[in-house]
């Protein structure tokens, strides 16, 4: 086990993971002083050989481990993929293909919800993580020994992992079921940042199509800032004065200073001309082309008691599964099933969860199914109508 820190060294461990079925990957990397994340340090490990590959090294060139991930014979393993997949896909224009997050696995095979890897590595292989290194600088040179052994126990422990929780896989046959999920991961529309859509990661109350139709200006103004100067979102304006800003709309620099976390300083220099043109935009959309507010239907009155009665279901039904209840039903799949039965449009009423809970659900909405207790166990009977 080894760092890597020049090209020739890298191009050589590449080659020898060439013929590797799978191997086990993990990323450190900062970003809180960065718009896009900041990788310092790349860990690797195949059946037989691991190194953590240092990416800020000076003229190292990562294309033999980009070559890696795009080799479609070699599975991809991690830990909780999505922000290493974001990594990549910016730095690749693709995903890694083909993939297997160890996480999602461990919920399909009933180990909680959104398990901890260092609670896998203790459950699977009896051995512990030391977490002195978690919140350390990656990007400080030189790294520490410890540094070092932290980052590569991320990916060695991963073999074993991954291993035991392929194997309950295949025991419990539900490797259909880790396939729809990973469905999820690989759509690319989760690694994309486009600025017209930053106004709906944005949380605000009682909108209306106007403040909407700000909100989407001033919000992709400040995405495009970031994204150039590549510093955090927050850095340029805060999320509650843009949601200030497009309730008031200001016209002049005046209005705006007042605007929460703006001072006069700032309002009167390129930054203010800058969202009063985005707040002026905003203003003149035409009003068939403002953006919709979106209501939840209401719910009937009475939902409260059968959404706990679906609830109570769920913690059944995946006792009995050994799946974690995140992973079937939210509580708004189960309002929603609650209220509009088969014609709930949740994920709790599709593929392999609709087969471990929705038939249910939807026979005891129907009064099919009802539960009792017997010998203190909690048990489901049929209801002969």
């Amino acid at each position: 086990m080894a760092v890597i820190a020049d090209s020739t060294s890298l191009t050589k461990f590449c080659d020898r993971l060439i013929k590797s079925s799978y191997i086990t990957v993990d990323t450190e990397f900062m970003r809180d002083q960065t718009y896009w994340p900041r990788l310092c340090l790349v860990q690797i490990a195949g059946e037989h050989d691991a190194a953590a590959i240092d990416t800020l090294a000076k003229g190292i060139d990562i294309t033999p481990l980009l070559n890696l991930f795009t080799n479609p014979r070699i599975l991809k393993i991690f830990h909780a993929a999505r922000q290493d997949l974001e990594i990549f896909y910016r730095l690749m224009g693709r995903l890694p293909s083909p993939i297997f997050d160890t996480q999602i696995a461990a919920m399909v095979c009933g180990f909680g919800d959104s398990a901890g890897y260092d609670t896998l590595v203790r459950k699977l292989t009896d051995e512990t993580i030391d977490k002195s290194s978690r919140f350390t600088d990656w990007a400080l040179r030189p790294l520490s020994q410890r540094q070092i052994n932290y980052a590569l126990g991320d990916v060695t422990h991963l073999r074993q992992v991954y291993i035991k929780l392929n194997e309950m896989l295949g025991q419990n046959n539900r490797h259909n079921w880790m396939d729809e999920e990973l469905s999820i991961l690989r759509d690319t529309k989760n690694y994309t940042f486009e600025p017209e859509d930053a106004w709906r990661r944005i949380k605000y109350r009682a909108p209306k199509p106007r403040f909407l139709a700000i909100l989407k200006e001033v919000a992709a103004w400040r995405e495009i800032e970031a994204q150039n100067k590549d510093i955090p979102r927050n850095r340029i304006v805060r999320d509650e004065s843009l949601i200030e800003i497009s309730h008031h709309a200001p016209k002049t620099i005046n209005d705006l200073s007042r605007a929460r976390g703006l001072s006069l300083k700032k309002a009167e220099g390129s930054l203010g001309k800058a969202l009063l043109n985005a707040v002026k935009a905003g203003l003149n959309v035409p009003s068939e082309n403002l953006p919709e507010v979106k209501r939840d239907a209401p719910l009937p009155k009475g939902i409260g008691p059968i959404t706990d009665l679906l609830k109570v279901l769920l913690k059944l039904k995946c006792e009995k599964h050994d799946v974690a209840q995140k992973l079937i039903a939210t509580v708004n799949d189960m309002e929603q099933i609650a209220a509009f039965g088969q014609n709930a449009n949740v994920p709790a009423l599709q593929g392999w969860r609709q087969e471990v809970f929705g038939i249910d659900a939807l026979r005891l909405r129907s009064g099919q199914l009802a539960m009792v207790i017997k010998d203190h166990n909690l048990e489901l009977v049929e209801i002969n109508n």
